[in-house]
């Protein structure tokens, strides 16, 4: 019965995976001799992030239906069709790898978006630097996914950033003297935030009380709980993946700790039905769809009509990644992967949803972050911090 049931999954998976490309790969009687712009997209679809892939998934298919529909990219006076070709990670960073490879070898892309989360987005960015074709990943913070690379590119701001912003928010609006930590130390994303916190909150004068790690193989904290609790601390940063944090605070309330909580940018993927139980919690995040910048409320708009709901940050940052390669493109004349890989080197002020993009000279963007606040079990602007105001 068991093996049936599996057997019967990985058809349904499969179809999905063809339908998605089948969909993607349509296109309109004028622009079926049009020249191909092949893009990969790499993203969680199934496994323990695989709301994340949803999000990426949706915003690429709304981002390429907007170009293809409305004939916006053309090269010499010839259509351009844009073509997805995804493939789904499954959150591991050996699937991640396959997936790149598959993409460049087999399938020919011209560029990749994804991986979103910077466990795989740093293993594929390497593949992809190897086979000098350009990667942008939408939501990866760590700085080894584009460190020493020309090939790679992020949307997302980077965790020395982050990390700043939570630690100095921590410290100058908050008023905490003392803090605690509890991070997964097997995850290049996590490890790193904690680091950051620590290092400027310690040189802000504040005090890391307790620094405790964990494993994603040992989802009981209930130990690092206690020895956090016996350290007396007010506060407790957790800078984990969405479907962690709940967990982790409910394990804590039970322990009997009030804690003031902090957060990182993942946290912006927690579900509605888990929110309360992080009510007043801060944490450091790309968008919100309550902006009242026009373009990022026409995004919305036009994400609710297509999808039902709100476009999440992942959603946000996947669309600016296919924004800016159509920039690139038409920048350049040209889809080859260098031009496109030029084209995003230059790019300069890039007005995107998740705010103007510029890479001064690497794959790092410069660009604002959101402090948001979780109030009546709802996620609320609080303030935008900007490079500038970190500047050391």
């Amino acid at each position: 019965m068991h093996r049936l049931t599996r057997i019967t999954r990985l058809i349904a998976l499969a179809f999905l995976s063809l339908s998605l490309s089948l969909i993607l790969v349509g296109c309109s009687d004028q622009e079926k001799n049009g020249t191909e712009l092949r893009i990969g997209l790499i993203a969680p679809i199934t496994g323990p992030l695989s709301k994340v892939g949803k999000s990426s998934v949706e915003a690429a298919q709304l981002a390429l239906q907007e170009i293809n529909d409305s004939g916006a990219l053309s090269i010499a006076g010839e259509p351009v069709r844009l073509v997805l070709l995804i493939e789904d990670n499954q959150d591991q960073a050996s699937m991640a790898v396959s997936a790149a490879l598959k993409l460049i070898n087999r399938d020919r892309v011209n560029v990749i978006v994804g991986p979103q989360v910077s466990r795989n987005a740093i293993p594929a960015a390497r593949v992809a630097e190897r086979a000098e074709i350009p990667l942008i990943s939408p939501g990866s913070t760590h700085p080894d996914t584009t460190r020493d690379k020309n090939w790679v590119f992020r949307v997302a701001f980077i965790d020395t950033f982050q990390g700043r912003i939570m630690a100095r928010f921590a410290r100058e609006e908050l008023k905490l003297q003392h803090v605690a930590l509890l991070f997964d130390i097997s995850s290049e994303y996590n490890r790193g935030l904690a680091e950051v916190f620590r290092t400027t909150f310690e040189a802000l004068g504040g005090e890391v009380v307790a620094f405790e790690s964990y494993t994603r193989d040992a989802p009981d904290v209930r130990e690092h709980l206690a020895r956090i609790g016996a350290s007396g601390s007010p506060a407790l940063f957790l800078p984990n993946y969405h479907n962690e944090v709940p967990g982790q605070v409910r394990q804590a309330k039970a322990s009997g700790l009030q804690l003031q909580l902090l957060g990182s940018d993942s946290w912006a993927q927690i579900p509605t039905v888990h929110r309360r139980i992080i009510e007043g919690a801060y944490f450091s995040t790309h968008y919100t769809s309550d902006s009242t910048d026009s373009m990022a409320r026409e995004f919305v708009s036009r994400y609710r009509l297509a999808y039902g709901r709100a476009p999440d940050d992942i959603a946000a940052l996947t669309y600016d990644a296919f924004g800016l390669l159509l920039q690139a493109v038409k920048t350049q004349h040209s889809i080859t992967p260098q031009a496109i890989r030029d084209g995003l080197a230059a790019s300069n002020n890039y007005p995107g949803i998740t705010g103007d993009v510029t890479y001064p000279g690497s794959g790092d963007p410069v660009k604002s972050a959101i402090v948001m606040q979780v109030r009546d079990g709802q996620f609320l602007f609080h303030s935008r911090v900007e490079p500038r105001k970190l500047a050391d």
